[in-house]
């Protein structure tokens, strides 16, 4: 993928999610690059999300849910126009804890988009990307035009 920007649909579909969903609302992620076919996002450090309270280390759920949204808006970055989306596997290999009290960062990259699968690959870390928290695959659906014209029906 070229290192363009994306549309202004996408972006807006990006920051409507960021403000509007509330599990990303709750993380309090914000934008740090959004280029097409890839995002990087930031998540303060929250000591809500610690997942051992002897060590401040966070737990590996709010890093699962980091990566798995910042993959979702690499997608949508690779696209034309928005979709809607659904992670259909995510795999993640943690290779250290997270540092306590730091930020957490994750870039992820949607590298191949077919007729209804896109693919991608991230990396978290805490202050230096050459020492990652956690890397990661996964691939997502895309809804077909015939799926989002069945459920628009549906809704009204």
């Amino acid at each position: 993928m070229s290192q363009e920007q994306p549309s202004a649909d996408v972006v807006s579909a990006i920051v409507a999610m960021l403000q509007h969903v509330p599990l990303m609302r709750e993380l309090d992620l914000s934008v740090v690059e959004v280029l097409r076919g890839s995002a990087t996002f930031r998540m303060a450090y929250q000591e809500r999300f610690v997942g051992d309270p002897e060590s401040g280390v966070l737990g590996g759920g709010v890093i699962t849910t980091l990566i798995d949204s910042t993959c979702g808006m690499a997608v949508q970055t690779a696209l034309r126009q928005p979709v809607t989306i659904a992670t259909l596997d995510l795999r993640i290999d943690y290779l250290r804890p997270s540092t306590p009290g730091s930020p957490l960062h994750a870039r992820a990259e949607c590298y191949k988009v077919t007729r209804h699968v896109a693919f991608t690959r991230a990396t978290a870390w805490n202050d230096d990307p050459a020492n990652p928290i956690a890397h990661s695959v996964g691939t997502f659906m895309l809804a077909s035009p015939s799926t989002r014209r069945k459920r628009d029906r549906a809704a009204a």
